[in-house]
């Protein structure tokens, strides 16, 4: 049996500032914007090259704003995505050497917390 992960729930308080940070800032892909009614709006964005993507919006059941905490992209190379990153205008953490490789850290305007890995030995 295969699990795959596909979409993940990003808990935001402004759906339209979030997209924009994700798309412009990240450098995500807008897949969808649909506007179910007053109450619902999901927004799905993907990080490219990745088979998962993120649902942001005004969802049913959503945990609060800034209290996801477990987002890992992976990359080739940490500093060159610390430097991508900040040439975007996202505010990162130095690249620091950890267990599984090495690592950068930022969050989102909401304290939704990202890291960003180069996967390697520690």
């Amino acid at each position: 049996m295969d699990y795959k992960l596909e979409l993940v729930i990003i808990p935001v308080s402004d759906p339209d500032r979030a997209k924009q940070f994700y798309t412009e800032n990240v450098g995500f892909v807008a897949d969808y914007d649909f506007t179910v009614s007053d109450e619902i709006r999901f927004i799905q964005l993907t990080p490219p090259g990745s088979p998962c993507s993120i649902a942001i919006g005004k969802l049913p059941g959503q945990p609060a704003p800034g209290t996801f905490a477990g987002g890992n992209l992976v990359v080739g190379s940490a500093a060159d995505a610390k430097a991508d990153l900040e040439g975007r205008g996202v505010e990162c953490s130095e690249v620091v050497q950890g267990p599984g490789g090495k690592f950068v850290y930022f969050s989102d305007p909401d304290g939704n917390r990202w890291s960003v890995q180069e996967p390697g030995k520690g």
